[in-house]
């Protein structure tokens, strides 16, 4: 579960707006049998075996399909035995990924729970669930880096098409992404190379910049605080900035409003701590040159205790782990000299010897008219208290994509004091897939999605409208702060978006593959 939770952080529920209409017959059936899915598949540049194909009954009877694309990478595949409407829904995978995170049946787009063929990946290479973050399996295999960096989503879309063909007699008639962390940076890597993959696209919280993320991790795994004192910050930064968006509620709206000076905890903060919080918020640079776009968010200081510090389950803690493996195996070219997360120097040349090998992986192009002459619908979100990838970078690649304006074929949403993918202060949870759905499929772009806020039973105990940025949520001054309905659009805080840094270079002017 703390794979899901933390680590793959891809998040699907029920929350959104619109309702989508059906895309095919109510009631599509296979035209063969699950068991004779159990073969090869020559897929062009994506030779597949299918090694089981099993009924699996529960609320929704389906097509349980798994196999192996040429060279390693594994996948399933998830096929309704009944009701399937024609849609076909594939999921990003987070961290190193290494793992296939369990598909689920999306519900509350159409009108049948399981209307949809989903599936995931592994993206070329198996790892163990007791250690998420090996990345051995690249320190020699450039299939398996190349896999990972962007072929394995673009296989697999080819393959479940192929399948589902092969089951229904007929292909999808609408295919949607949806990822999280490096989950979203693959959702925008396929809308930027393979632009007619995918019909809609989520991309959240996207770790497109890849070059400069390992790097960010090894920031913050180098600035740590122990998690007495991050709660001792926490409630410091909340009651001198949680009022400053117009309303005090429990949460920070947009991070940037906040000036709040870690010093002014001296005496409760030793010194080395307080130079530690600075560095943390300000982000990496190198004689005032930025490494990175963005920082630690004022407000996220509570996620910093399982992102930056030891936790059960989680080693050292989600940035020293990222950093440590990425930096030992995975980031720099195979034969070339390596690092860690202990020797890593923060500067210019340290950044640019990244760039060879991660510039594969990189989500950064800012040509996507393809993408959009198909007919393709972009959902960028971003949680503004992301504590594992700074939302100024998505608003940084944003502004240079559309000059910072909503456009008629992609949308970006900051979530208010989100952390990343999911959690946080007062809104835990988002989930514009159905808005997606009723846009690509209706026509209907969303002009809102709620937010929920879940305390930790799962009740919902918060709902919040989040407008299309730079819009925000505005209290009319009515009734309950927690009901979404008592809230209205209001022009953004008017912030600059576009951020000068050192990998300004690694934006493209088009979407070429490697």
């Amino acid at each position: 579960m703390f794979r899901k939770v933390l680590v793959s952080l891809l998040v699907l529920g029920t929350v959104a707006a619109g309702t989508a209409p059906a895309v095919a017959a109510p009631g599509t059936r296979p035209v063969r049998s699950c068991a004779d899915l159990v073969r090869s598949f020559d897929v062009p540049d994506a030779r597949t075996r299918v090694t089981s194909a099993e009924v699996v009954a529960g609320s929704t009877e389906f097509c349980d399909v798994r196999g192996t694309i040429e060279p390693a990478v594994g996948f399933q595949l998830k096929l309704p035995m009944r009701g399937y409407q024609g849609r076909y829904l594939q999921y990003g995978c987070g961290g190193f990924c290494g793992i296939i995170d369990d598909p689920d049946f999306p519900s509350g787009c159409g009108p049948a729970f399981g209307d949809a063929a989903v599936a995931a990946t592994d993206d070329g290479h198996q790892v163990s669930p007791e250690n998420p973050f090996d990345t051995t399996w690249a320190a020699s295999g450039q299939k398996a880096r190349d896999d990972y960096f962007f072929r394995a989503p673009h296989a697999l879309s080819k393959v479940s098409k192929h399948i589902i063909k092969a089951f229904y007699g007929k292909a999808p008639v609408k295919s949607y992404f949806n990822g999280c962390s490096n989950g979203g940076r693959e959702g925008l890597l396929l809308a930027q190379r393979y632009p007619r993959d995918f019909d809609g696209v989520i991309a959240a919280a996207p770790g497109a910049y890849y070059t400069a993320l390992i790097g960010y991790q090894a920031w913050i795994a180098r600035n740590t605080i122990p998690n007495d004192k991050i709660f001792l910050l926490h409630n410091a930064v909340m009651a001198a900035c949680d009022g400053l968006d117009g309303l005090v509620d429990g949460q920070i709206d947009d991070p940037r409003l906040c000036r709040f000076d870690p010093g002014t905890l001296s005496g409760r903060l030793t010194e080395d701590e307080v130079a530690r919080v600075r560095r943390l918020y300000a982000g990496p640079s190198d004689q005032g040159i930025r490494l990175y776009p963005g920082g630690q968010p004022y407000g996220s200081e509570i996620s910093w205790t399982f992102w930056l510090n030891p936790t059960p389950g989680l080693g050292r803690g989600i940035a020293p782990e990222l950093a440590d493996n990425a930096l030992k195996h995975l980031v720099y070219p195979i034969g070339a000299p390596h690092s860690s997360l202990e020797a890593f120097e923060f500067t210019v040349r340290g950044f640019r010897e990244l760039v060879p090998e991660t510039v594969k992986a990189n989500s950064l192009s800012l040509d996507l008219r393809e993408f959009r002459r198909a007919g393709g619908k972009l959902i960028l979100w971003h949680g503004a208290g992301d504590q594992g990838i700074p939302f100024e970078g998505t608003l940084d690649y944003w502004q240079r994509l559309t000059g910072g304006r909503n456009a008629d074929w992609a949308k970006l949403f900051v979530v208010p004091s989100m952390w990343h993918c999911e959690g946080g202060d007062g809104l835990t949870n988002f989930d514009p897939f159905r808005a997606l759905v009723s846009w690509v499929e209706g026509g209907r772009a969303p002009d809102r999605v709620i937010a929920e806020g879940r305390d930790g039973d799962g009740n919902v105990v918060r709902t919040r409208p989040v407008f299309p940025y730079p819009l925000r949520a505005m209290y009319d001054g009515s009734g309950s702060i927690d009901d979404a309905a008592n809230f209205v659009a209001a022009p953004g805080f008017g912030f600059r978006d576009r951020i000068r840094w050192a990998g300004e270079d690694l934006y493209k002017s088009g979407p070429v593959a490697p």
